[in-house]
């Protein structure tokens, strides 16, 4: 079963960028598609964007459209998100998965708090 370690969180000013990792481990993404999920404090876990497995599909959730970027390297078994313009909304635990997730487990998420 693949296991999903999400990093690179952490505090930063609005309108500041952070840049977080998905390292998969047990076994590969395959070809799944990925997507980045978050869950702010109180609010239920939402999708903020996916890639297909060769990256020709990508979506993301309007409130960050033009802001965030995902990648993925399927070499290195790694999804990323690319935050920039980041606003006090966007406070969250992060966590990546197949999209959709389907049941399957969640990793720990990384913590991105943004401060105004």
């Amino acid at each position: 079963q693949v296991q999903l370690v999400e990093s690179g969180g952490g505090l930063v000013q609005a309108g500041g960028s952070l840049r977080l990792s998905c390292a998969a481990s047990g076994r590969t993404f395959g070809t799944s598609t990925m997507g980045w999920f978050r869950q702010a404090p109180g609010k239920e876990r939402m999708f903020v964007a996916a890639i297909s497995w060769r990256g020709g599909r990508i979506s993301y959730a309007d409130s960050v459209k033009g802001r965030f970027t995902i990648t993925r390297d399927n070499a290195k078994n790694t999804v990323y998100l690319q935050k920039n313009s980041l606003e006090p909304e966007d406070t969250a635990v992060y966590y990546c998965n197949i999209d959709p997730p389907s049941g399957r487990p969640w990793g720990q998420g990384t913590q991105v708090t943004v401060s105004s």
